[in-house]
C-alpha cells in the first residue's frame, strides 16, 4: 500500500491559507486590525525563515476561533473559500494528486495549518486523509488552544508516524511527500520520494544537494510535465 503525502500550503495551493485567513479576518473587521496584522506578518516571516516558535503562534491564531460564534466561523468559512482560495487554487496540483489516486494510491494531506482553516479546502481537493494542527474544542466550542501535538516541523514526523501505527498496512509501502517548505526537511528525509514544489530558497539548495526532485505546479503544462514522472 503506497502513500502519496502532500503538504498544503504553497505547495497545492498557490499560497498559504493559514496567514490568507488572518489577513481576511482582518479585512472583515472581525479582529483587532492593526496589531492583529503586524502579529500575523511578524509570525509568518519566522515560519519562512524556519524560526517559528509554533505554540506562540497558535495561542495567537486560534484566538478567533473562541470568539467567534459557529454561525459567525461557518459564513466566515464559506466567504473565505470563495473569495481568497479560489484565487489560488492550481488545477495541476488536481491532476497531480489524480494521477496518485490512478495509481492506487492513498492520498494524504499533512499541514501545520489548523483543522478549522483547511478542512474544506481538502475536502474540495477530495483527500483520503488529513493530518492538520487540531483546535481544542470542550462541549462544541473551540477553546482558542491547541489539541495534542501540532502537526509542523518534527511534529508531521511523529503524526504519520501515529497514523501510520494505527494504519500499519502503508507502513511498508513507498511513500512519496511534497513541500515546498524548508520546514518540511525533517519529513522529507524520512520518505522514499521526496519532491521539492516550488520550493523556497533553502529547500531549493537542500533538495539540489540531496539530488530531489524540483518541480512547479503554477508554470505552463511543461514545467508541470516532469512532476508526473514518476
Amino acid at each position: 500500500m503506497q502513500l502519496a503525502i502532500f503538504d498544503l500550503d504553497n505547495t497545492l495551493i498557490g499560497g498559504d491559507s493559514d496567514h490568507a485567513w488572518g489577513e481576511f479576518l482582518v479585512e472583515r473587521e472581525c479582529v483587532d486590525g492593526e496589531r492583529f496584522r503586524s502579529e500575523n506578518d511578524r509570525f509568518y516571516r519566522d515560519y519562512q525563515q524556519g524560526a517559528l516558535d509554533i505554540f506562540a503562534y497558535l495561542s495567537f491564531a486560534l484566538e478567533p476561533l473562541a470568539q467567534l460564534s459557529r454561525g459567525q466561523l461557518q459564513n466566515l468559512q464559506h466567504e473565505f473559500m470563495q473569495e481568497v482560495i479560489g484565487d489560488i487554487w492550481l488545477p495541476h496540483a488536481e491532476t497531480l494528486i489524480q494521477r496518485h489516486r490512478a495509481a492506487g494510491h492513498h492520498i494524504m494531506i499533512i499541514t501545520a495549518t489548523n483543522r478549522f482553516v483547511v478542512e474544506p479546502i481538502v475536502a474540495r481537493l477530495g483527500v483520503d486523509t488529513l493530518l492538520a494542527t487540531e483546535p481544542e474544542e470542550v462541549d462544541g466550542k473551540f477553546t482558542g488552544q491547541v489539541a495534542g501535538q501540532p502537526c509542523f516541523q518534527e511534529g508531521k514526523v511523529l503524526r504519520l508516524q501515529q497514523w501510520l501505527d494505527a494504519y500499519p498496512q502503508y507502513a511498508k509501502g513507498q511513500k512519496w511527500f511534497y513541500s515546498d517548505s524548508i520546514n518540511d526537511l525533517p519529513l522529507l528525509k524520512q520518505v522514499e520520494f521526496p519532491v521539492a514544489v516550488d520550493p523556497d530558497s533553502r529547500l531549493r539548495e537542500e533538495a539540489l544537494t540531496r539530488g530531489w526532485k524540483v518541480i512547479s505546479l503554477r508554470g505552463d503544462y511543461e514545467d508541470f510535465a516532469s512532476a508526473m514522472d514518476w
